[in-house]
């Protein structure tokens, strides 16, 4: 238990600023059960997974912060007990000695409305939005999405964003069950209703950021719940709009990695761009006794994940001078 998976540093370089990454937590009081395909998910364990993270990101003592991925809660939560059940994971995630950055992912929203959930979290975005950014370190950025933005849960029923996720699933989704990718093919999988999209204020707010970024030479790290990439992830997890998000991201050179949560196995890929792309794996799929979470060390040219038992290291090199 706790083991790290060893990578390979530049002996002596220190790292510009170093952050602990965990996703889909996914705790609940219930019995262990199984996803919809039949992999083993342990709702009570998953809380100790969050512990152990805590412990040995503060026994680090030199991470600037903490990004959960999202999905805090299982959307099998019983619904009496989501709001404590929320607040009991965002306590232990409030003992790292540092500052702790909150996704939302579909899970958060399967418990609680938008309208309690952000202010619990601190997540600072505007009129219930949960898009932001941070500049944690000399030259970077880090851009956080909403990818339930565009979603038929967390909103309320006859909010305009409700609707037009509705509508959007009813063209794309001919199942009576929207959560059934059923008879979809390919990258039409991912038009069910536990995916959303990032809408077009959104989209304008990602491109003035990247324009910002780029006048001030910094590089980007873009984090989202929802994958944005198909070789990063499962067909059914991805984000509906992820080519829209991609062809902003693409028209400039400082985005050097997206980084995800929601498709629980962990994935890396790099991109036509070379953007790298890492999913992580999920802390609520860990068997007892064993972890999934890691952080990450940044460097002008690199980012190197330390992963814990399940959570893969990832070694993310790219061209310092194309983010100009």
């Amino acid at each position: 238990m706790g083991s790290t998976n060893v990578l390979v540093s530049s002996p002596g370089k220190q790292p510009l600023f170093s952050f602990g990454v965990v996703s889909d937590v996914q705790y609940a009081d219930i019995p262990d059960g199984h996803s919809f395909i039949g992999v083993p998910r342990y709702y009570r364990h998953s809380i100790r997974v969050l512990q152990r993270a805590v412990r040995k990101w503060n026994n680090h003592q030199n991470l600037n912060f903490v990004i959960n991925f999202g999905d805090i809660v299982d959307g099998k939560c019983p619904p009496d007990q989501s709001l404590d059940a929320v607040k009991k994971v965002n306590n232990e995630f409030q003992k790292f000695k540092g500052p702790v950055f909150h996704l939302i992912g579909n899970h958060c929203l399967y418990n609680l409305p938008r309208d309690i959930l952000l202010p619990l979290l601190k997540i600072p975005g505007p009129n219930g939005q949960a898009y932001y950014d941070i500049s944690p370190g000399p030259g970077y950025r880090i851009v956080v999405l909403d990818g339930y933005d565009i979603s038929a849960i967390g909103w309320p029923q006859v909010h305009p964003k409700t609707l037009q996720a509705l509508e959007f699933l009813e063209k794309k989704n001919p199942n009576p069950d929207k959560n059934s990718p059923a008879g979809l093919l390919g990258l039409e999988r991912r038009f069910v209703m536990f995916n959303g999209a990032v809408g077009r204020e959104q989209l304008e707010w990602l491109d003035g950021i990247l324009q910002d970024s780029t006048k001030l030479k910094q590089k980007v790290i873009v984090c989202c719940h929802l994958p944005l990439d198909p070789c990063a992830s499962s067909q059914e997890a991805l984000l509906w709009n992820y080519d829209e998000v991609m062809n902003v991201i693409d028209q400039y050179k400082c985005v050097k990695a997206c980084l995800s949560g929601h498709d629980h196995q962990g994935r890396h890929s790099i991109d036509s761009h070379g953007i790298h792309h890492r999913s992580f794996e999920a802390a609520l799929e860990c068997p007892p006794e064993t972890d999934a979470f890691g952080h990450i060390d940044v460097y002008d040219n690199r980012l190197l994940l330390w992963g814990t038992d399940r959570m893969q290291g990832t070694e993310m090199y790219f061209n310092p001078q194309a983010a100009l």
